[in-house]
């Protein structure tokens, strides 16, 4: 036996001998870490690539918590494993929810992403049923149902040509316009409205295709930067949000935020629920809408706007799109007035400031309302499968009787 110690401490010792002063002989499980320490998230915006945001990172969360256990053992500041911690968070909430990440690709089409959107609206809306300060996504999955339906619409409509019925719509309110107040009278018109009259006909399949995956794409990075944050809060709270706040991937106003959310205070709960809002609308897909508004100029113009035209979020209370800002215009042109009043908006919901105000004036509030006076009713519908909820706002093949509907209120007068 002592022969046996004696050997043992003989190897530590030339062990010892032989390592440098002042180094650690790094574990197995250090080398690993090791690999996947200051990585990039290349794919996080979902436009720049399929699947997870950094694919050469583990792909199942039980692979990446030994990982996080090792570098918080380790005393690692978050900002060196941030990309672990956020894909971890990530996966966590994709894997919850049904979703193949790996495959994930908005590029694909409404059709091929139909799963992806139920699910990922299902889980939005279980959030807000099991946690009624989670506003933000109880919202966003009710709102996802009119999203989700109108993209298949929109999809099926760009392979029939449906959307071509709104141009003769507008061409003929071009018309009256011009013929009562010349060029300065088109030109008060909104935008989406002299674009759909150019060239809502030859609107092709492949510009359909382009700006859904633009929207789909939006889609996927909404619930890619917000939805980790929600499965931290659930899981570990507000000690799970602040370690993703320190790696850097999300400010300290995210903190603030989910701060106010589980205050327990009702006006401190709709602050926090509106930032993460604001978030959303203008750091997430802000400019992503701006692209999509200006792809293939006046096309994306058009298509935008006859999202506006037809969108109708299914929150109680909440006015359509169109009903928000009515055009009503009166233009002087040499010694006349030119009043235009039609039932079109004003306004393109591709336009972040005018989207905020929309959000504002109807979303936010009758929601709030919704949840603070007649939550049985609200928690009833989204108890409701998904796929019912979202072929319920289908709307886009009433696009005859609607642009009908349009054209008969739209009203020039001259004085």
């Amino acid at each position: 036996m002592k022969r046996r110690i004696t050997a043992v401490i003989s190897v530590a010792l030339m062990a010892c001998a032989l390592t440098p002063a002042g180094s650690v002989v790094a574990s197995p499980a250090s080398e690993v870490l090791a690999r996947y320490l200051d990585a990039p998230l290349p794919n996080r915006d979902a436009s720049h690539g399929v699947g997870a945001p950094n694919p050469d990172l583990p792909h199942r969360s039980s692979q990446i918590r030994p990982l996080l256990a090792q570098a918080r053992s380790e005393g690692l500041a978050p900002a060196r494993y941030g990309a672990l911690l956020y894909t971890y968070w990530l996966v966590r909430t994709t894997e919850k929810a049904g979703i193949d990440l790996a495959q994930w690709n908005p590029r694909a089409g409404a059709s091929a992403n139909l799963t992806n959107l139920e699910r990922s609206y299902r889980y939005y809306e279980d959030l807000q049923l099991a946690h009624r300060e989670l506003r933000w996504a109880g919202m966003a999955g009710q709102v996802g149902a009119d999203f989700g339906g109108g993209l298949i619409d929109l999809e099926l409509g760009g392979r029939v040509f449906e959307i071509s019925r709104l141009q003769p719509v507008m061409a003929e309110i071009v018309r009256r316009s011009s013929a009562a107040g010349g060029d300065r009278a088109v030109a008060a018109l909104p935008a989406g409205v002299r674009a759909l009259a150019e060239v809502g006909a030859t609107i092709t399949p492949a510009d359909i295709t382009a700006v859904i995956g633009q929207i789909l794409v939006m889609q996927k990075n909404i619930f890619g930067d917000l939805m980790p944050l929600h499965t931290a809060y659930v899981d570990g709270g507000l000690d799970v949000v602040r370690e993703l706040v320190r790696t850097g991937l999300y400010p300290t106003d995210v903190l603030d935020a989910f701060t106010d959310i589980a205050s327990g205070d009702a006006s401190r709960i709709s602050a926090g629920n509106g930032a993460l809002l604001r978030r959303e609308q203008e750091t997430v897909v802000a400019r992503q809408w701006d692209e999509t508004r200006a792809y293939r100029a006046p096309v994306g113009e058009a298509l935008t706007y006859a999202s506006t035209i037809v969108g109708s979020p299914s929150v109680a209370g909440v006015r359509p799109m169109r009903a928000h800002r009515p055009y009503d215009v009166t233009t002087r042109v040499t010694g006349r007035t030119v009043r235009v009043t039609t039932p079109l908006p004003s306004w393109n919901w591709s336009v972040f400031v005018s989207r905020w105000e929309y959000i504002n004036a109807e979303l936010l509030p009758k929601y709030e309302w919704q949840v603070a006076h007649n939550w049985d009713a609200l928690a009833a519908y989204m108890r409701t499968p998904y796929d019912r909820q979202l072929q319920q706002h289908r709307v886009l093949f009433n696009l005859g009787p609607l642009a009908q509907s349009i054209l008969d209120q739209t009203k020039v007068t001259v004085k």
